[in-house]
């Protein structure tokens, strides 16, 4: 009998990468390079297998930030957030088998892209009003979406919580909080839709080693960086995942 896993060089190529990316997103830099993780990988897989191969991992990453970070999060701000990115997610899973997943990374790519000239164009005075709660809801609904079609929910976040001017540490801790119960919640819906088989589970736990590393990588860096220099950081991740899946949805 044969271990079913991936067994293409080339998938191995673009996923090494793909996850290194998504360690340190998680532990860093949670809007940015993160977002590039399913899209990279889908060059060798599909959009679905991808993001499936990754749920394992994301949980131990998700773990290893959570437990990093755990003294720096705002426990107010996540009871607003959690439950409507929980819509998002129970949205996604219903409308999952209907959606064309790199439509979904195409609209989530030209809307950060819209956020970043926007934000790059007219930057906000010091004594700008922060975001209005009913768009923070709309954007908390449209990341636990996006995040369960393609794992790509921090763009949508981050629009919301960007302007805020958290500091890297408090901005990093509730991010890794939210999409840790985000991405927990995905599992049941994940198994459902016949996604989380063993020729997935098998080729997350080859990549499995690679998910601290990412971490301790973004833990480091987000505990060393100044202010100005993460959200520079940020945006250049942002614009590099928008302009990926923008490329991939509309190519």
């Amino acid at each position: 009998m044969t271990f079913p896993l991936v067994t293409d060089p080339f998938f191995y190529a673009v996923a090494i990468p793909a996850v290194l990316m998504l360690g340190i997103s998680k532990s860093g830099f949670g809007a940015g390079f993160g977002s590039l993780a399913v899209p990279v990988m889908a060059l060798s897989v599909t959009v679905p297998q991808a993001a499936a191969i990754l749920m394992p991992l994301l949980l131990l990453m998700d773990l290893l930030g959570v437990a990093a970070f755990r003294k720096n999060f705002d426990l107010k701000f996540l009871k607003f957030l959690v439950p409507f990115g929980l819509m998002g997610t129970v949205v996604g899973a219903l409308l999952f088998k209907m959606l064309d997943a790199k439509v979904v990374a195409g609209i989530v790519g030209g809307f950060t892209l819209l956020f970043l000239a926007q934000r790059l164009l007219f930057p906000p005075k010091s004594d700008s009003p922060p975001p209005p709660k009913w768009l923070g809801a709309i954007l908390t609904i449209t990341s636990g979406f996006t995040s369960f079609v393609a794992h790509a929910g921090g763009p949508p976040l981050s629009a919301y919580v960007i302007p805020l001017r958290l500091s890297p540490i408090k901005f990093t801790a509730t991010m890794a909080f939210f999409f840790f119960v985000i991405n927990l919640s995905k599992w049941i819906p994940y198994a459902w839709l016949g996604l989380l088989d063993w020729r997935n589970l098998a080729t997350s736990l080859v990549l499995l080693p690679l998910a601290p590393v990412g971490v301790w990588i973004g833990v480091r860096l987000a505990r060393r960086i100044s202010q100005v220099w993460f959200y520079r950081i940020l945006y250049f991740g942002m614009l590099l995942t928008g302009l990926k899946l923008v490329w991939d949805g509309f190519r």
